[in-house]
C-alpha cells in the first residue's frame, strides 16, 4: 500500500513538472511569436471593419444615386437622367440610358431615345444584363431603319442558347424576316420558338398574332395549350 501511494505521488509529481514544462514553452512561444498573432488578429478586426465600412458607402452611395434619379424623372427633360453620374459605373449609365429611352419613346422621341440607347449599346465594356437589354429595345425601336448587317449582328448575339433575352431576340429575328418577305422562314422559326422553354402568356400570344397575321394557324403544342 505504501508503495502504491509513493508510486502515485511520484505520478502526480511527474506530471506537474511536465504541466509546468508545458506553461513555460508556451509562454517561450508567445513571447517570440506573440506580435504574430497580435498582427493576425488586428488585420481580421481591420478587414471587417473595412469591409462594414465599404457596403455602407456603397449603400450610400446607391440611395443617393436613385434619389437623383428619381428628381431627374420628376421633370420634364429626360436628358437630366442621362446626366445623373455619367461618369460612374456602367450599370448605372446603362440603366439611366434606358430610362431616359423609355421617357423619350413615351414623348415621340424617338431619335434622341435611340441616340441614348446607342451611346451605351455601343460601348466597348459588353456582357451585362443592362448592356444586353440596352441592345434589344435598340434593335426593337429602330427596327427596319437599322442597319441590316448591324442589327442580324445584335440578334444573333442575343439570340444565343442561354442567353437572359434568347427568346425575345428569337421573337425580333422572326420579325425581320417577316419584313424582309420570307415568310416561310419566320413561320418555321416562330414554330421553333413555341417549342422553346421559358415561354411567357404574353409572348406566346405575340406569335400566335403573328402566325395569323401570316397566314397559318398556329399549331397547338406542349407550350401552347389547345383552345
Amino acid at each position: 500500500m505504501r508503495k502504491a501511494r509513493m508510486a502515485n505521488q511520484n505520478d502526480n509529481f511527474i506530471d506537474e513538472v511536465f504541466e509546468d514544462l508545458r506553461r513555460e514553452r508556451l509562454f517561450r512561444l508567445f513571447r517570440r511569436w506573440g506580435w504574430v498573432a497580435g498582427l493576425l488578429i488586428l488585420g481580421i478586426v481591420a478587414g471587417v471593419i473595412w469591409r462594414e465600412y465599404s457596403q455602407s458607402r456603397a449603400e450610400a452611395e446607391a440611395r443617393a444615386w436613385g434619389d437623383a434619379i428619381v428628381a431627374a424623372q420628376a421633370g420634364d427633360d429626360p436628358a437630366a437622367i442621362m446626366a445623373v453620374d455619367p461618369q460612374g459605373a456602367e450599370s448605372r449609365r446603362v440603366l439611366a440610358a434606358l430610362l431616359a429611352a423609355s421617357e423619350w419613346s413615351e414623348n415621340d422621341g424617338d431619335d434622341a431615345a435611340a441616340a441614348a440607347l446607342r451611346d451605351v449599346a455601343g460601348d466597348t465594356a459588353a456582357g451585362t444584363v443592362l448592356h444586353d437589354l440596352a441592345e434589344l429595345k435598340l434593335v426593337m425601336l429602330q427596327g427596319e431603319t437599322m442597319d441590316p448587317a448591324q442589327r442580324d449582328e445584335i440578334l444573333s448575339r442575343l439570340s444565343r442558347a442561354g442567353a437572359p433575352f434568347e427568346l425575345l431576340a428569337l421573337e425580333q429575328k422572326a420579325v425581320a424576316l417577316i419584313g424582309a418577305g420570307r415568310t416561310e422562314d419566320a413561320v418555321n422559326l416562330i414554330r421553333q420558338i413555341q417549342q422553346k422553354d421559358g415561354m411567357t402568356e404574353a409572348l406566346r400570344l405575340r406569335l400566335s398574332e403573328m402566325m395569323i397575321a401570316l397566314g397559318v394557324e398556329p399549331e397547338p403544342s406542349e407550350n401552347m395549350p389547345a383552345g
